[in-house]
């Protein structure tokens, strides 16, 4: 059986952390693996803080930008929040050259995230 690169190229985990859901990804963010990241975002859109921890991504696209623009769109709608969580790495600085932490608040933790919001 031939896996497709999205098996293979992308994880995803959600778990509760302080009370708050955390989506923790792994791996490849690009056109073809967003669309499965997109699906577990609108599943938990609501009026809590979301925390999407992108510490273990290695890569990210436009596409990857674009499925983060939305999540917080929907997630404002529903009264909630959006917090990304990366370290100084090539994912933190694309947030910055695209102007995206203007949009989104950036952790260095989950931790740090949670505490925040409280």
């Amino acid at each position: 059986m031939a896996l497709n690169s999205s098996d293979v190229d992308l994880r995803i985990d959600v778990e509760d952390v302080a009370g708050r859901p955390v989506v923790r990804v792994g791996g490849e963010i690009d056109v073809y693996t967003a669309p499965r990241l997109r699906e577990h975002l609108i599943r938990l859109a609501g009026d809590q803080n979301l925390i999407v921890d992108l510490t273990e991504v290695s890569f990210l696209d436009s596409t990857a930008l674009g499925v983060m623009v939305g999540a917080m769109k929907r997630q404002r709608e529903r009264g909630g929040t959006m917090s990304i969580v990366t370290t100084g790495t090539r994912v933190r600085r694309l947030f910055e050259i695209t102007g995206l932490t203007k949009v989104f608040t950036l952790y260095d933790s989950v931790q740090e995230a949670t505490r925040a919001e409280h």
